[in-house]
C-alpha cells in the first residue's frame, strides 16, 4: 500500500478498520450478504462533512443565482451519495459498487478544482500541505469519527480564504480514503468474484453438506 500523502496523515491506521467493520459479511456463506452499512466508512464520514461544509460555503460566500453554487453543491452531494448507492449495490453487484465509488471519487475531484478556482481567481492563497494551518486541520480530523460539528466554529466564522482551504484539506482526505477503498474492492473482486460466483459457492457447499447428511445450510 502506498504511503499516505501529508494531507492524509492519521488516516492509514483507521481507514481499513472502518472498511472491515463495513464489510461485516466477510466470512458469511450467504450469496447475498448483509450490506449498506455505509455510515461505518470513513470515506462516507469525510464526504458528508465535505457536503455540509460546501452547502454552507456556497450560501455564505457566493451570490444568489451564481451557477457555481449548483455545480459545487451537486458535486459534493454526488461524492456523498454515490458512496451510499455503492454500499446498497454491493450485495448484488460488486461491479456496480466499484463503479459508483469511482463516480464519488470523480465528483470530489471536480469539487476540489472548484475550490481551487475560487481561490485562484480572487488572488487568495492556497495553503501549502506543510503549512501550520493545513496541519491543524489534519489534526482536527484524526478522530475516528468526525462530523461537520468538528469544523463548524471555523467554517462559520472565518473568511472565505480559510474556509475554502479547510474544504480542500478535507477533500484530499476523502479522496485518499476512496482511493484505498477502490483498490481494496478491486482486490476483493479478483479474490471472491461477484454474485454469480458467490451463488455457485453457496450451492456447492449446500450440496456438500447434504451429501454428508448434515442437511442444507
Amino acid at each position: 500500500m502506498r504511503r499516505a500523502p501529508k494531507s492524509c496523515e492519521g488516516l492509514d491506521g483507521c481507514w481499513y478498520k472502518s472498511y472491515k467493520t463495513y464489510r461485516t459479511y466477510e466470512n458469511d456463506n450467504t450469496f447475498i450478504p448483509p450490506h449498506g452499512n455505509y455510515h461505518e466508512l470513513l470515506s462516507y464520514q469525510k464526504a458528508e462533512v465535505v457536503y455540509d461544509l460546501t452547502f454552507r460555503f456556497c450560501r455564505r460566500f457566493l451570490k444568489k443565482g451564481d451557477r457555481t453554487i449548483d455545480q459545487m453543491v451537486q458535486a459534493a452531494r454526488s461524492g456523498k451519495q454515490n458512496i451510499v448507492e455503492g454500499s446498497k449495490a454491493s450485495g448484488t453487484s460488486k461491479e456496480m459498487e466499484i463503479k459508483l465509488i469511482n463516480v464519488a471519487r470523480d465528483s470530489l475531484e471536480e469539487l476540489l478544482e472548484d475550490y481551487r478556482d475560487f481561490l485562484r481567481v480572487r488572488d487568495l492563497a492556497i495553503w501549502d500541505k506543510d503549512s501550520k494551518e493545513a496541519q491543524y486541520v489534519r489534526k482536527l480530523g484524526h478522530k475516528s469519527h468526525t462530523t461537520y460539528q468538528t469544523y463548524r466554529e471555523f467554517c462559520e466564522t472565518r473568511p472565505a480564504e480559510v474556509v475554502a482551504n479547510i474544504a480542500i484539506c478535507l477533500i484530499h482526505q476523502a479522496n485518499y480514503l476512496l482511493d484505498q477503498q477502490i483498490r481494496t474492492l478491486e482486490k476483493d473482486f479478483l479474490k471472491e468474484g461477484g454474485l454469480r460466483e458467490r451463488m455457485t459457492r453457496a450451492r456447492l457447499q449446500s450440496r456438500d453438506q447434504m451429501r454428508k447428511g448434515r442437511g442444507p445450510l
